[in-house]
């Protein structure tokens, strides 16, 4: 589990939020613990069973997201090759102004497909790195090279308090300061997401 139109403050996840298009250019603090060594991504990512559409979690605090509930992020094809990125939010609260952010992605590890680069705006991307994946890929969980960005994301709004102890309990096992994650407000359920302008 970002940037242009309007930029301030919807999700660039992470997954992916996905999630990320100041990564290349802002230091926020780091979110993990040990150390300089990069987080382990997945083997493997099918990309068109990770296409569609992710609800986020939970993030780490970092600004283009600050007062975000209800984030969304959809990813699709592109005739170009590239990845369409789709990320909208809601200012501090789901009856908020929504706010929508389109970016693309492209693939930096072709044999993986786990480490993707997504830009909001001009020539600038930032890592997107899929460290952690549901075999049924209904649960992800985003981070970068350095560990300053985290998000947890689910195929469904309320995926439970079980799902995120488990993943809080992962992230932790793996070095990551779990304590300041943000949890943002998310919808009911799919059908009570707004459609898309």
């Amino acid at each position: 589990m970002t940037m242009p139109r309007p930029l301030r403050h919807a999700l660039a996840l992470p997954l992916a939020l996905l999630l990320l298009p100041l990564a290349a250019c802002s230091s926020p603090p780091r979110d993990r613990l040990a150390g300089d060594t990069p987080p382990q991504t997945v083997a493997s990512v099918d990309l068109d069973r990770y296409l569609g559409r992710w609800f986020e979690i939970a993030r780490a605090d970092h600004g283009f997201e600050r007062g975000c509930d209800g984030v969304i992020a959809e990813y699709a094809r592109r005739e170009d090759g590239m990845i369409a990125v789709l990320n909208r939010c809601w200012k501090d609260g789901l009856d908020g102004a929504g706010n929508t952010a389109e970016g693309r992605a492209r693939i930096a590890d072709p044999d993986s497909n786990a480490r993707l680069e997504v830009s909001f705006f001009g020539p600038f991307f930032g890592d997107y790195w899929i460290i952690d994946l549901a075999e049924d890929y209904s649960w992800a969980v985003i981070s970068e090279a350095e560990g300053r960005y985290l998000w947890i994301l689910a195929r469904n709004p309320q995926p439970g308090a079980d799902f995120v102890d488990a993943r809080l309990t992962d992230l932790r096992a793996r070095g990551f300061d779990t304590e300041g994650l943000i949890f943002p407000e998310q919808w009911p359920g799919i059908a009570d997401v707004p459609p898309a302008d």
